[in-house]
């Protein structure tokens, strides 16, 4: 995910850095622009030309800027949630399971009153089962979520100081 939107990103960058001028660059934009980076600079444009008005530019171009960096970072880390609530509550759906695994497997001790493995093995076998299920989805949910969590923060570096070399040429 990150790939793609760091490369699209680094496009609009070059090609913005390398152009006439920030308006002649925003009006030669096409209008099914997807990148992050581009959507912030097209809004804070759509802005700047609304008011021409030079009294507080700055500030309000800032406050822009920043609210941009703010709705894209939202769209870029809606699904965080998920995988952090899978990483964070699998592991105990897991040790539910585990404790009801060995409940089953004490439940077979007293009704067979025979403390053999063949009565005890089956219990404790669903309870390493969910165990590992949990683990499982814990896992890889929380390597995940490590992983796009960092992304996301040097995305929004990036954003950061695109925004700041923005607000210098305007």
């Amino acid at each position: 995910m990150f790939k793609k939107i760091n490369q699209s990103s680094e496009e609009f960058e070059t090609k913005f850095w390398n152009s006439k001028s920030a308006e002649s660059f925003y009006n030669n934009l096409p209008g099914n622009i997807n990148d992050p980076m581009a959507l912030i600079f097209k809004d804070a444009m759509q802005n700047l030309l609304k008011r021409r008005s030079k009294t507080d530019l700055n500030a309000r171009m800032t406050s822009m800027l920043e609210t941009g960096i703010e709705k894209q970072m939202s769209k870029i880390t809606k699904g965080f949630t998920f995988l952090a609530t899978v990483g964070s509550t699998a592991p105990f759906i897991g040790l539910f399971g585990t404790v009801w695994g060995i409940m089953n497997s004490f439940q077979s001790i007293a009704i067979s009153r025979n403390t053999s493995l063949a009565i005890v093995a089956p219990g404790i076998a669903e309870a390493l089962f969910a165990t590992a299920l949990g683990l499982l989805a814990a896992i890889p949910a929380v390597i995940a979520y490590n992983k796009f969590n960092n992304d996301s923060l040097k995305y929004s570096q990036k954003l950061e100081n695109f925004s700041k070399r923005f607000l210098t040429i305007i």
